[in-house]
C-alpha cells in the first residue's frame, strides 16, 4: 500500500503550475501594462506642463517686445520732433503761447500724456519758468548733456502734479486686500509709472534745454489691452481659458485686464508674496503656476527696472489654468477607462487559454504521481494531440511504456549490479584510506608552513643578540691584549658556539623561505590598497596629531600580492609617523609614471619630520640597519625593497634634514 504522504505531495507542483500559468497570463495586463502606463502618463504630464510653461514664456517674450517697442517709438517720436523745423520755428516764436500750443498739438498727435520743454534747472520754458521736471533724472540729465534717452521711471504724486494735476489724479489707485500678498499697511498707491523720453534741444536764447515727453502707464488700459490682444489672439487658447496681461508698480496692479468681477478690473490688487520675492527681490523671471487675484493661472512675470537700474515693477502675462487641468484629467480618465475596458475583455480570454494549458499538465502530473506511487500501468488517457501539450502527453505515455520494459530489464540487471557494487566498495575503501593518508600529509604541510612563518620571525630576532655577542667578544679580545692567549681555548669555544648559532639561524631562514608563502599575485588599484592600510595605522596618526594629505592620481593597475603591497605601504607609513613625534603632515600620493621606457605608477609617501642625514641615507636599505635602537629590527626597509624588486619595481628615497623625507615606490603596470 502506498504511503499517503507520497500520494499527496505531487499535487503541490500542479497547483504551482496553475498559479504560474495564471501569473504569466495576467502579469502583462495587470502589472507590466499598468506600470508602463503609469510611466508614460508621468512623462506625458511632465511634457504637458513643460509645453504650457514654454507657451507662457513665449507670450511673455511678445509682451516684452511690445513694451520695448513702446519705449523705442516714444524715443523716436521725441527725437524726430526735437529735430523738426516746425519745432525750431515754435521755439523761435515771440509768443510763449505759440510754443505751448505747438507742444499741446504735438502731444495729442504723438499720443503722449505730457510734452515739456525744460531748461537746465528743469523749469518749463513754454510757461515762463514753472518748475516741472527734476533735472536729476538720468533721462533728463542725459538729454541736457546732449544724448537722447528713454526709460521707465517712477514719479511721485507731487512730481506728477507739477507736470499736470490730471496726471496726479489718474495715478491714484485704491489698494484692494489680496489673498497671498505680502502684508502691507498701505491703502492707496499715488505714484505713477511713466515711459519718459528726453532729447537735447536749444532754447530761444541758445541755451541747453531738453524736450521731455512721457506716457503714464497707470491705469493705461489701452496699453495693457493691446498687449493682451497681441499675445492672446482669438482661438489661441482652448475654450474656457482666457489670457490676461498686467503691469505692476512694485507689487500693485496699475494696469490689467484681470477681473475682480465681470465689470470691474483688478486694479489695486497685489501680487502673491512668492512671486514678489522671486521677481522683485531676486530679479528672476517667474515661469510657473501662480494664484492671480482669485484663480490659478499659468503665469510669467519679469522684472522692470527704471533709469537708475532699480527694480520698480513687473510685466505679467498668463492664461487660466483650469481648462488645461480639466483637459489633462479628462485625458487621464479616458486612458484609465480604456485600460479597464481592455482588461475586462482580455482577462477572461487569457484565463481560458491558460486553462487549456494547465488542465493537460495536471493530468500528466497526476499520472506521474501514480507512477511514483508504484502503479507503472498509469497513463494520461489523452487521445487528442492537437497542440504541443497533447503531443507531450502522448509522448509521456510512450515513455511510460518504455519504463515498464526497462523496469523488467533493470530487475534482471540488479543482481549483477550488486556484485559490481561490492567490488567497487572494496576499491572505495582502499581509496578512502589513501585519502586519509593524503589528508594527514596536508595537515602536516600546513603545520610546517605555520612553523616556517614563526621560525622566520624568530630567526630574525636571534640575529640581533648574535651580533651583540660577537661584537662584545671582539671588544674583550682587544681589551685583554697580550693576555688573550691565556683564555684562547674559552674564546675558541665561544666562537664555535656563536658560529653554530649563526648556522642554525641560516638554516631556519632557509627553512622559512618567505617567498614561497607570498601567495598569488593579482591586479590591484593602489588607491584601494592604501585605503585598506589607513585604518591599520589610524590610531598612530591620531595619537601623534598628524595631518593626512592624500591624492589618488594613478589610473593604472599593478600586479602584486596584495598582502605584500600592504606590508610595504604600512612599513613606510609607520616610519613616516615615527619621524614626526611632535606632529606634522603625512602625504600619500599616487600617479602614473614611466621608468626606463616602461609604463607604471608611483606611490609617494612623505613626511615633514626631521629628515635623514646623507650618511644614514646610504644605508637605510641595508638589512638590520636601524636608527630606532629600541623600536626596530632594521629589516623593514630591506624586506620592502626585496618585495618590490621581486615584482620588477624600485624604491627610492629623498630627504632634506630638518624638512622631511619622501619615499617613492615605482611598480610596473599590470599587463
Amino acid at each position: 500500500m502506498a504511503d499517503p504522504e507520497n500520494t499527496t505531495t505531487p499535487a503541490r507542483p500542479a497547483r504551482s503550475i496553475r498559479f504560474r500559468l495564471l501569473a504569466i497570463a495576467l502579469l502583462p495586463t495587470l502589472v507590466i501594462l499598468p506600470l508602463l502606463l503609469g510611466i508614460t502618463v508621468t512623462r506625458w504630464n511632465a511634457k504637458f506642463d513643460a509645453v504650457l510653461i514654454s507657451k507662457v514664456n513665449g507670450d511673455l517674450t511678445i509682451a516684452h517686445q511690445y513694451l520695448s517697442r513702446i519705449l523705442e517709438n516714444t524715443g523716436e517720436h521725441i527725437q524726430a520732433l526735437a529735430a523738426s523745423a516746425a519745432f525750431r520755428d515754435a521755439v523761435g516764436a515771440v509768443q510763449d503761447k505759440d510754443l505751448s500750443a505747438f507742444l499741446d498739438q504735438s502731444r495729442d498727435r504723438l499720443g503722449l500724456d505730457f510734452l515739456l520743454l525744460v531748461d537746465e534747472n528743469g523749469r518749463r520754458i513754454e510757461t515762463s519758468g514753472e518748475n516741472a521736471i527734476d533735472p536729476a533724472w538720468p533721462v533728463v540729465s542725459a538729454a541736457l548733456g546732449g544724448t537722447s534717452s528713454t526709460a521707465i521711471d517712477i514719479f511721485s504724486n507731487e512730481q506728477l502734479a507739477r507736470i499736470g494735476q490730471p496726471l496726479a489724479e489718474r495715478a491714484r489707485i485704491d489698494l484692494v486686500p489680496t489673498a497671498n500678498a505680502t502684508p502691507s499697511d498701505r491703502n492707496l498707491e499715488t505714484r505713477g509709472m511713466v515711459v519718459q523720453s528726453a532729447s537735447p534741444v536749444r532754447s530761444a536764447g541758445g541755451k541747453k534745454a531738453a524736450l521731455v515727453g512721457g506716457i503714464l502707464l497707470n491705469p493705461n488700459l489701452v496699453f495693457i489691452d493691446t498687449i493682451n490682444d497681441l499675445v492672446y489672439r482669438e482661438q489661441s487658447l482652448p475654450e474656457g481659458s482666457k489670457g490676461t496681461a498686467t503691469l505692476f508698480l512694485e507689487d500693485v496692479r496699475i494696469s490689467t485686464n484681470v477681473r475682480l468681477f465681470e465689470d470691474r478690473r483688478a486694479l489695486g490688487t497685489r501680487v502673491s508674496g512668492a512671486v514678489r520675492a522671486t521677481v522683485l527681490d531676486q530679479g528672476r523671471t517667474w515661469l510657473d503656476s501662480a494664484f492671480v487675484v482669485n484663480d490659478w493661472y499659468i503665469s510669467a512675470y519679469e522684472p522692470i527696472s527704471d533709469s537708475f537700474g532699480k527694480r520698480v515693477g513687473m510685466l505679467y502675462v498668463g492664461f487660466l489654468e483650469a481648462p488645461f487641468r480639466q483637459a489633462k484629467y479628462s485625458t487621464l480618465l479616458t486612458i484609465v477607462l480604456a485600460f479597464l475596458v481592455v482588461t475586462v475583455i482580455s482577462v477572461p480570454i487569457f484565463l481560458r487559454w491558460a486553462r487549456a494549458i494547465f488542465k493537460p499538465l495536471e493530468r500528466m502530473n497526476g499520472t506521474i504521481a501514480d507512477v511514483e506511487a508504484g502503479d507503472l500501468g498509469a497513463r494520461t488517457g489523452l487521445r487528442d494531440a492537437s497542440d504541443e501539450i497533447g503531443r507531450v502527453a502522448l509522448h509521456l505515455d510512450g515513455l511510460l511504456d518504455q519504463l515498464q520494459q526497462r523496469d523488467r530489464e533493470l530487475r534482471h540487471w540488479n543482481d549483477e549490479l550488486n556484485d559490481r557494487v561490492a567490488e567497487r566498495t572494496r576499491e572505495l575503501e582502499l581509496a578512502n584510506r589513501q585519502i586519509e593518508a593524503t589528508t594527514k600529509q596536508l595537515i602536516m604541510s600546513e603545520k610546517l608552513a605555520a612553523i616556517g612563518e614563526i621560525t622566520a620571525g624568530v630567526a630574525h630576532e636571534i640575529n640581533n643578540p648574535i651580533a651583540v655577542m660577537q661584537g662584545n667578544l671582539d671588544v674583550v679580545r682587544s681589551l685583554l691584549g697580550r693576555h688573550v692567549d691565556s683564555a684562547q681555548t674559552e674564546f675558541r669555544l665561544i666562537d664555535e658556539q656563536i658560529h653554530r648559532i649563526s648556522q642554525i639561524v641560516t638554516k631556519l631562514l632557509q627553512f622559512a623561505k618567505p617567498e614561497e608563502y607570498a601567495g598569488y599575485v593579482e591586479r590591484h588599484a593602489p588607491s584601494a590598497v592604501i585605503s585598506d592600510c589607513l585604518p591599520l595605522v589610524q590610531h598612530l596618526v591620531n595619537s601623534a596629531k598628524i595631518a593626512l594629505v592624500r591624492e589618488d592620481g594613478a589610473t593604472r593597475l599593478v600586479l602584486m600580492n596584495r598582502t605584500e603591497l600592504q606590508q610595504v605601504v604600512i612599513n613606510l607609513i609607520v616610519n613616516a609617523i615615527h619621524a614626526m613625534p611632535d606632529g606634522g603632515t603625512l602625504s600619500i600620493r599616487t600617479r602614473d609614471a614611466e621608468m626606463d621606457g616602461k609604463s607604471g605608477l608611483t606611490i609617494d609617501i612623505g613626511d615633514t619630520g626631521s629628515g635623514i642625514a646623507p650618511e644614514v641615507m646610504r644605508r637605510i636599505f641595508d638589512p638590520f640597519f636601524t636608527t630606532k635602537r629600541q623600536e626596530g629590527t632594521g629589516l623593514g626597509l630591506s624586506i620592502s625593497q626585496r618585495l618590490v624588486a621581486r615584482q620588477g619595481g624600485r624604491i627610492t628615497a629623498e630627504s632634506v634634514p630638518g624638512e622631511g623625507t619622501r619615499f617613492s615606490i615605482w611598480l610596473p603596470e599590470a599587463d
